[in-house]
This record gives structure tokens, C-alpha cells and sequence, in this order.
């Protein structure tokens, strides 16, 4: 099947959420009503339930008790806020998905955001268009596995679906990757040229005709993700780590312990667990 007729199939299409449609237009615009966004996140009682939840959490010490929806937006920030609402309205567009492991893919996109924004802001980079970018990398692979289940199927059978190599498989057997899918999925959805752009790079960074940093420090966030939900060994985390990638960014391997030992260099801050980093988050995504 091509890419084209991947996207052809509007019966196959998922449908996000009004208010994650609302949240998508404000990427473009230039003056952002809090107060017009918090009335539609209200309009979601599940979702309301669930940013009050997060607000209150330990994981943000809060001296008050957070009781509107207004309240915790302020708190938590739009642009947290907004992530987590498009999360979630991800997660409500792709729910029944043949053949995937949903809540190991969830779990695996959230690691690579909080792995990612790590990273770019132990740099001083804006780290708020790289969780974006982490948190939806691999929708692609959803709306593979929907809309042409059979090639999934005998593609999930030679590797699986979080592999480092999976998208190379993808590019031989199919002509795209789930990158290309992702890319195309948030044109469809009308975001940003930029953050379309970069989904398309995330898998391959390298081979890009232009290095685009975003997706690097994606491509760098879903290796250490990868390492996690994996369970890989020492071995394979020094192995399969991309070392030209984090040259590239300017990046040290020191942030992870295995490299370090094997390296012999100075740690400089080491990256927390990821289960502490996304503390709290991952109840967006249920």
C-alpha cells in the first residue's frame, strides 16, 4: 500500500476530540485566550477530572488545593496543558488498534517527551515543541497498524514495533515509515510546518537533507525510552546508543551510567528515572 492511499480512507481516519482540535489551532495563534481555553477544557468532564487530578498531585507540591479547571491551567501552564490534552486526544483517536500493545506504546511515546525535554533543557533549548514531538512520534505506527493491518502483522513479526531499526524495515518493504505517517497525520490536523517537519525526521535524523535539531533530541530521548520499556542490558544500551546524533547536539554520553563506566568520563548531570520524570503524566494518557 502506498502513503497516499494509507490516508485515503476516511472510515480509517481517526477522529481527535473537539477541544484537542481547538488546542491544535492555538500553535498558530498569536494572542491565546486562557480564559476561552479553560471554558472548553471544562466542557470535558473526564478531561477536567483528570487536569485537577495532575494539579493536585504530589508531584507539583502544591500549598493550595487546585479546584478549576482556570486554576490549573495557570498552574501547570498552557503549554503543559495543551500537550497533555493533545496526549490525550490521541489517545481517544487511536483506542482500538489491532495488534498494538497500547499501553506499552503510551507509556514508551510519554518517556521519550520527558527524556527529551530533559535533555534539550540541560542545554538551554526550549524544550516545549521537543515533548510535543516526543510525545507524538509514533502515531504513524497506530495508523499503520489500522489502516493496513496485514503488512503490520508480517513486519511486527521480523522486529518489533519500538526497535531502533524499525523504520528502516518500514522504508524497505513499504516506500515510508512511520515518521512519514506521523508527518502526515499532523497535516492533516494542521499543525505547525515545523513540527510536521521534524515527526518526518525523528526515526532517521541523519538522513535528513537538513539536520533538524527538534528531532534530534527526540531521536536521542526515544533511544533512552527504548533502553527502558526494552529492559536492555548494559551492553545493549552502550551498543545501540546514537553516538553521531549526540555529537551532533553537542551532547556528552555522560548523562547515562552505562556510558559513563564505559567511556571513563566525568558524569556531568545524569538524566533521572524516567518513572520520576513522568511522574504524574502518564494519568493523562489512561
Amino acid at each position: 500500500m502506498e502513503l497516499k492511499s494509507l490516508l485515503d480512507q476516511p472510515n480509517k481516519l481517526p477522529t481527535i476530540p473537539k477541544v484537542t482540535q481547538q488546542l491544535i489551532k492555538s500553535f498558530s495563534s498569536v494572542d491565546v485566550s486562557l480564559d476561552e481555553i479553560a471554558r472548553q477544557l471544562a466542557t470535558d468532564p473526564v478531561l477536567s477530572a483528570k487536569l485537577l487530578r495532575l494539579a493536585n498531585s504530589a508531584y507539583f507540591h502544591v500549598s493550595r488545593t487546585i479546584g478549576t479547571v482556570d486554576d490549573a491551567l495557570r498552574m501547570l501552564g498552557f503549554v503543559m496543558v495543551r500537550n497533555l490534552v493533545i496526549g490525550n486526544g490521541m489517545v481517544a483517536a487511536f483506542r482500538n488498534t489491532p495488534g498494538m500493545n497500547l499501553n506499552q506504546f503510551w507509556l514508551y511515546n510519554l518517556y521519550t517527551a520527558c527524556a527529551s525535554r530533559w535533555l534539550a533543557g540541560t542545554a538551554g533549548v526550549n524544550a516545549d515543541m521537543v515533548f510535543t514531538l516526543g510525545l507524538m512520534h509514533g502515531i504513524g505506527q497506530l495508523q499503520m497498524h489500522g489502516g493496513m493491518p496485514e503488512a503490520m502483522i508480517d513486519l511486527d513479526r521480523q522486529m518489533n514495533v519500538l526497535d531502533a531499526g524499525r523504520a528502516a524495515l518500514e522504508k524497505e518493504a513499504l516506500g515510508f515509515h512511520y515518521g512519514d505517517v506521523s508527518a502526515e497525520l499532523a497535516t492533516i490536523w494542521n499543525f505547525p510546518q515545523a513540527l510536521i517537519g521534524a515527526l518526518r525526521d525523528i526515526p532517521q535524523p541523519l538522513s535528513a537533507p537538513t539536520f533538524c535539531a527538534p528531532a534530534a533530541w527526540a531521536h536521542l530521548g526515544a533511544w533512552r525510552a527504548r533502553t527502558e520499556i526494552l529492559a536492555m542490558s548494559d551492553e545493549q544500551v552502550v551498543a545501540s546508543y546514537p553516538a553521531q546524533v549526540g555529537k551532533l547536539l553537542g551532547v556528552a554520553p555522560t548523562w547515562v551510567p552505562a556510558l559513563v563506566e564505559q567511556t571513563h568520563g566525568r558524569a556531568g548531570p545524569v538524566m533521572p528515572p524516567l518513572a520520576e520524570l513522568a511522574d504524574g503524566l502518564d494519568a493523562m494518557l489512561a
